[in-house]
Order: C-alpha cells, then sequence, then structure tokens
C-alpha cells in the first residue's frame, strides 16, 4: 500500500496572512474587514457555526485555511429560496455540503418517527432550523443559485448514504444521495486527506469531473466505466463466501489449502477446454513468496467488485442484507477494493476509503488556531451541543467495536487514529485559558470510546489484512493490543496541569477492554469518575446481543466487580449506569421480560430509554429490514431474524426497560397474560407490575379520572386560542404529580427505620448515548 502523502507537505495555495480569520467569515461585511473579493470554498452546513475542531465544518475550514484558501460559512441556510445560498457570492472552486455533525433525519425525528421538539446544534436548541435530508436539498438549491458550480458532498449523512441504503422515516429503500444531491463528487468518511487533494488540484486547474482517483471518494460514472483498461470487475456474488466472519483469512497470502483448491479449479477448467480445443502450452514462471504477494496486491488494487444494482436490492431483501454484508467486509482501507453499484443506466463507483491519520497529522489538525467559541453573530443565545462539549477534549477517532447499531465505524473506520500527549495537553491549557466559564474541571478526555487511545493491531501486516469486523467480538482478538499504559500516563499528565481541579471521563467506556488493565480501571474508578459512570451493555440477553455484536453480561459482572472494589478502596460512593436497547433485531418479547427481570433484581429503575433506530448502512439496519443477518452467509434459506416492527410491540420493548414506570403496567400486564406469565403480576418482591385490582392502581386510576376533565378543558382552551400552552402542561404536570402522589409508599423516615444507602440507584440521562449510536461525536465530514 502507498504511503500518503502528509496533510501538511502541500505548497501553500497563497501567501498566508499574520495570523488566521478570528472566525471564518460569514457574511460580505467579514469577507470585506479581511480584504476578500471572493471565497475559495464555501461550505454549507446545517449546523450553527462554532469555532472548534469537535464541530465537522470548523475543522476542516480552518484545515483549508492553513492551506492558504479562503473559506467562508453559510450557517443553517433558509432553504426555501436561494438568497442564504448566494449570501457569499460564487466560491471560485467549490460548494462544500453538509447536514453537520448530525444526520438531519436523526436530529429531527425520533426513533418512533415523532418530529422532536428541539436541535441541540441550534441557537437556543430551535427546532426547524435544517431541512429533511439537508444534503440533498442544500446540492439541489446550490445548484439553482449557481448553475454549473462544483458541488463536493460529506458528512456523517453523506458517508452513510453513498449506495443504495434502507431509509427507516419512508421505510423503502433508496438511491444513493449522488443521484439527488446534485453533487459532483462525494468525500465519505473523515475526509481531510480527499479534501485536500482535491482542493489543490482544482486550484492547479483540473475539472472536478476529471478527478477520479481520490481515496474516500465516491462519484457517478456512465454504465461500465474503469479507470483504465487493465481493470477487473467482479460481481459481489462470486466473492461472498459462506463461514465465520473471524475466519477470513489474509486476501493477500497463498495457503496450502487456497493454493491446492486453486489447482484443482484450474486442472478442472482445462481438462473440459481440451475437449473441445487445443489448449495453449505456456511456460511456467516460477516467482518468489514476496513476488506472488505483491502481484496479488497489484491485481486486488486494480480490481472492483460490483454490488447488486440499485434496482435489485430495491425489490429484493435477500440481496440487500448481502450487499450490506458484501460491503462491510471490504471496509479495511489495508485490502478493500473499490465499489461500484449500477443506478438504472449509470453506476455510482466508490474508491477505497481514506487512509487514517498518522499522529502528526491529528495533532496539526487539532492544533490549528480555533476561536473555541460559537460565531459572534449569535449573540448570547445556548447552543446545547456547544455547552455538552466546550470543557471536552477529543483525544481519538474511529472504533474497532464494529457494534451493529453504531454508524461510527461506518463513518470513521475500525483503525484507531490518536492525538500525541503534547497535543492534547496544550489543547487542556487553551482551554483553561481561553474559554469563558472554565471552573478547573474538564467534562471528557474522550472519542467514539474512552478507553481505545493509541490501541492498534500488534503488527501492521496483519491489520492491512484483516476482514474481521470487529476487533472485540466474539472474543478480543488476540493480535489487538490491550495494554492501556499510554492511557493511564495521559490522565496523570493531564490532571497535574496547574489550575485543573478534576478531569472526568464522559465518552462511552468499552468494559470489556477495561477488564484486560485493572491498574487502568483503579486510576479511571479513583481519579476520574464524578460519582457515575456510564457503560453499555445493551442488553442481558444472548440472542439480541450476538445480533449487535456485544460481548455477554460476564464481562459487565467483571467490570462491575472492579468498579465496586476500587470505588470502596478510594472511599467513594460511585455508581454504574448502564444503557440499554430496546427492540433491536434479534430481540424477542421473552428477551426484553429478561432483561426487564435483570434491571428488577439489579434494582435499577432507568429513566431515559431509548428504542432502537434504524439508521442507513448500519448492519443492524439490514437485519432490520431484510430479516437476514448479514454476519453470516445470507441466502433465501439462511438464518431469520427476529425483527420487531409493528409500534404496539416497540412501545411495549420500551415500556418494559421502565417496568417501574406506572404508565406502562397496562401494557406489560397484557403482555404478560399472553406470554403466560401471570406470576409476575402482583404486589410483591418477586412481581414485575401489580395487579389492576391492586390498591396502588386503583389509587392511580382514580387520580387519572379525576385530572383528566382539566386536562382536556385546558386542551380545548388553548386550541381555541384561550390558555396558553404552559397551562396545558401544567394541567398534565399535575396528573402526573397526582399518581407519583398515589403511589408514593411511607417514607423510610415515616416508619422510623434507617434509609440504606444503596437502596436506590440514580436514573439515567442518555445525550451522549444517542450520540455514539447515531455517530453525532464523529467530525461530521
Amino acid at each position: 500500500m502507498t504511503a500518503p502523502k502528509n496533510l501538511f507537505s502541500y505548497p501553500a495555495y497563497r501567501e498566508k496572512t499574520a495570523k488566521p480569520a478570528p472566525f471564518l467569515p460569514m457574511s460580505r461585511a467579514e469577507m470585506d474587514a479581511l480584504g476578500w473579493d471572493s471565497c475559495d470554498v464555501i461550505l454549507v452546513t446545517g449546523d450553527a457555526y462554532i469555532d472548534h475542531p469537535s464541530f465537522g465544518m470548523a475543522l476542516v475550514g480552518r484545515l483549508l485555511e492553513s492551506h492558504g484558501f479562503r473559506v467562508g460559512i453559510i450557517s443553517q441556510p433558509d432553504w426555501r429560496s436561494v438568497d442564504d445560498f448566494q449570501a457569499l457570492g460564487k466560491p471560485n472552486l467549490y460548494f462544500g455540503i453538509t447536514a453537520g455533525n448530525m444526520d438531519s433525519m436523526v436530529n429531527r425525528y425520533t426513533a418512533d418517527r415523532k418530529i422532536r421538539s428541539d436541535d441541540a446544534y441550534t441557537p437556543n436548541g430551535e427546532a426547524g432550523k435544517r431541512p429533511d435530508r439537508a444534503v440533498m436539498v442544500y446540492g439541489q438549491k446550490v445548484r439553482e443559485a449557481y448553475p454549473g458550480v462544483a458541488v463536493v458532498a460529506g458528512s456523517i449523512e453523506a458517508s452513510l448514504r453513498r449506495i443504495a441504503h434502507y431509509d427507516y422515516w419512508s421505510d423503502t429503500v433508496r438511491r444513493s444521495i449522488l443521484l439527488d444531491c446534485k453533487a459532483d463528487i462525494l468525500l465519505f468518511g473523515n475526509a481531510e486527506r480527499a479534501l485536500l487533494a482535491l482542493t489543490h488540484r482544482m486550484a492547479a486547474g483540473e475539472k472536478i469531473s476529471t478527478i477520479r482517483d481520490l481515496r474516500g471518494s465516491a462519484f457517478i460514472v456512465p454504465s461500465g466505466w474503469k479507470p483504465a483498461p487493465d481493470w477487473i470487475e467482479t460481481h459481489s456474488v462470486k466473492v461472498d463466501t459462506p463461514g465465520k466472519i473471524e475466519e477470513h483469512i489474509n486476501p493477500y497470502l497463498m495457503t496450502g489449502a487456497e493454493s491446492t483448491e486453486t489447482c484443482a479449479t484450474a486442472a478442472s477448467d482445462a481438462a473440459g477446454k481440451a475437449e473441445t480445443e487445443a489448449v495453449t502450452v505456456k511456460p511456467i514462471k516460477i516467482m518468489s513468496r514476496e513476488e506472488r504477494l505483491a502481484n496479488s496486491i497489484a491485481i486486488r488494487e486494480r480490481t472492483v467488485l460490483r454490488l447488486p444494482s440499485y434496482e435489485e436490492v430495491k425489490d429484493d431483501p435477500v440481496m440487500y442484507a448481502h450487499a450490506s454484508r458484501v460491503f462491510h467486509l471490504d471496509s479495511n482501507p489495508g485490502n478493500a477494493r473499490a465499489l461500484v453499484q449500477a443506478h438504472g443506466n449509470r453506476d455510482v463507483w466508490m474508491n477505497p476509503p481514506p487512509l487514517p491519520l498518522a499522529m502528526d497529522e491529528m495533532d496539526g489538525v487539532y492544533d490549528m488556531a480555533y476561536a473555541r467559541a460559537p460565531h459572534p453573530s449569535y449573540g448570547n443565545a445556548k447552543i446545547p451541543a456547544w455547552d455538552m462539549i466546550r470543557f471536552s477534549v477529543n483525544i481519538m477517532r474511529g472504533c474497532f467495536g464494529g457494534c451493529t447499531f453504531c454508524s461510527i465505524t461506518e463513518h470513521e473506520g475500525r483503525i484507531i487514529q490518536s492525538r500525541s500527549e503534547p497535543s492534547i495537553l496544550k489543547e487542556i491549557e487553551e482551554i483553561r485559558d481561553k474559554v469563558k466559564g472554565f471552573t478547573g474541571v474538564i467534562s471528557d478526555l474522550g472519542g467514539p470510546t474512552a478507553n481505545m487511545y493509541r490501541l492498534a493491531c500488534k503488527e501492521k501486516s496483519i491489520e492491512e489484512s484483516c476482514r474481521r469486523l470487529s476487533c472485540v467480538y466474539p472474543t478480543i482478538c488476540s493480535n489487538l493490543g490491550t495494554d492501556h499504559s499510554k492511557l493511564i500516563s495521559l490522565y496523570r499528565k493531564a490532571r497535574a496541569i496547574p489550575g485543573v481541579k478534576k478531569i472526568l471521563i464522559s465518552s462511552g467506556l468499552r468494559y470489556d477492554l477495561a477488564v484486560k488493565s485493572p491498574e487502568y480501571v483503579k486510576e479511571l474508578v479513583t481519579h476520574h469518575v464524578g460519582g457515575l459512570l456510564k457503560i453499555a451493555p445493551e442488553h442481558s440477553e444472548t440472542g439480541p446481543l450476538s445480533k449487535m455484536m456485544k460481548p455477554g453480561m460476564g464481562a459487565y459482572d467483571e467490570f462491575k466487580a472492579m468498579f465496586e472494589k476500587y470505588s470502596k478502596e478510594a472511599g467513594k460512593q460511585q455508581y454504574l449506569i448502564p444503557y440499554f436497547i430496546a427492540a433491536h433485531p434479534g430481540t424477542t418479547d421473552e428477551d426484553m421480560l429478561n432483561l426487564a427481570l435483570w434491571l428488577k433484581k439489579n434494582n435499577f429503575k432507568l429513566d431515559q430509554v431509548q428504542t432502537f433506530m434504524p439508521t442507513p448502512m448500519a448492519l443492524a439496519t439490514a437485519m432490520y429490514h431484510s430479516r437476514k443477518n448479514p454476519l453470516k452467509k445470507v441466502t433465501e434459506d439462511s438464518e431469520t431474524v427476529e425483527t420487531v416492527r409493528t409500534g404496539r410491540i416497540r412501545r411495549l420493548h420500551k415500556a418494559l426497560l421502565r417496568y417501574h414506570d406506572q404508565d406502562n403496567w397496562p401494557i406489560i400486564r397484557e403482555a404478560l397474560v399472553r406470554m403466560g406469565r401471570r406470576d409476575l403480576i402482583g404486589s410483591g418482591d418477586k412481581h414485575l407490575v401489580p395487579s389492576e385490582h391492586s390498591p396502588l392502581a386503583v389509587k392511580l386510576a382514580a387520580v387519572k379520572r379525576h385530572q383528566k376533565p382539566l386536562v382536556a378543558q385546558n386542551a380545548k382552551a388553548f386550541a381555541a386560542g384561550k390558555a396558553t400552552a404552559q397551562t396545558v402542561k401544567h394541567s398534565t404536570t399535575s396528573v402526573k404529580n397526582g399518581v407519583k402522589a398515589a403511589a408514593a409508599k411511607p417514607t423510610a423516615a415515616a416508619k422510623g427505620i434507617a434509609r440504606p444507602t444503596t437502596a436506590k440507584r440514580p436514573t439515567t440521562a442518555t445525550p451522549q448515548a444517542g450520540a455514539r449510536r447515531t455517530g453525532n461525536k464523529a467530525a461530521g465530514r
């Protein structure tokens, strides 16, 4: 594999100014103040512009600026006209369009397809500031504003829709977003390499329509197009072989079994051919092992793998699952081939994924002169996403966990890209010195997964040839380094910085990795937990866990024992906050019931819980749509996956996670009766929910009957314009409070007994959990 060009080895496009712009301009007035008559690149984003490396447009904008390009930002434009898209004029090179750090559909809709009431990436959390399918809409508007302008699509929304994909919100398979957003090229993944190469080449005079060799890029070409005549096309049905994923061998090596099979096949073919024509005799060339390996790699680099067409996967769930499986198996940058998928009489061509950034490149990207604040035009408006990360530091990117419901691996890749200690410590000092409101607490040192910092395969050659979907499932790979010593060193140096009182770890933790390093768990628990630590078992049952590619509860129990041991040694009362998913593919009603019983047994009363949301390209989404398991060979007769699709069953699964909520008791009772588990209905410790005739249930029903007319009356008045929304909300809250009061039992103090300190677990809050599952914390390129 050819070594990539270093991000910072390009000559500057134009002579750099004395210092970077305070903020990238969002108006003509700001351009005038900088002395610009035009922008080279204009970035359109669905997020508010926050000049911080956790926000994709700021990161790529500052990176392009560091190379001498003039970059402008159009943030959250009104898509109902072209006026906002013309605010900065026509760019000299191209428009870059993105939905923002989040997929616009995930941002706007809940897992139940209900419209969200707020948007964390908008000033004051205001909803409705971006359109559905923002990349598509922005691309079309840019074309309308400036016909003929070059358009580059990026971000997680574009990444996850680069091929034909199941769309949960319309319950259809949609074609590649390239055909709908009108972009000339789509850059997927963390696209710094491709973006810089593309921009410099366009600046040198190359037309965007001729740039077809960038890794991490996708584009539309005529049917049958190839980069050169010597390229080989292979259909995916010829390369998908049965067997467990972890048994896939190095595609470059010639094993004994592989050689024997090849020779036998060749001999059979030759014999058959000899019956009809003379066999042409050719001299045999003896090649060394190194020559054979080099030849195999060269052939693979000139091979394109054809996926089933959009028309095929749209109408055939089995072919959809097959395409998803092949796509994910061919995603390692070290050995991935180009992919192509027909859409009618055109092809969507995808080059292999981008090569990961080296540590010095990661440092350079994060060390640029960010203002570390929202753009001044927002005034004093609160932007929830900024408030969440303003005192946190991103130390790495990527995830090798491979959870089937998560989008991070598809977007950022499985290879961990880490920053150096000096770069991270420097950023902490900048937060201390520059960010308003800093009180001495760093809220997070993390990334997609807190404890994958600087973990990697023990051998580069093994990493480049691997085809496993996860380095940690079904077991931790023997070739994966699990030494947490570098992360421990970083923690110790970070908390020793003058002015830093506390370093918290808020990113999700991979606890099956953590238990491999008891020293790390001790360091974490002793110094970096603020009373609560979130981890994600996701489920208690083997069936759904096997479809999630998550470890069993044994690893959770092992980590919990360590956590409690080291918390006790530190003299601290701390709690684990587990996250679980309802209605994931492979989950039965019995699985959810067993999880509810596990929660009750362990005295967990979850507040916020989440229902599985099928996001584009995820393997779990392929299971949801096709009812097939793409973790294994897919055929008409292959494993059928239990899939919860109806609203009532999805509500039941979510209700079982909150078995303690009286509003959920009716639907749970009905399900228990249907499942033949009446033994779980009652008022004893062994019961899950009380009987509807129990004194408590009768009281609750009475409260609801008494309060219901008040709510209805206020709601009717509100509709007539005679009451405020707050009035309706207040009356609804009164009902809930009345229900809670009816359900309340005599307090421990009233009974004259001491309250046990561990009797009640804290409730959960999951904004970061949602971010992890949909890739929100990804940089959004």
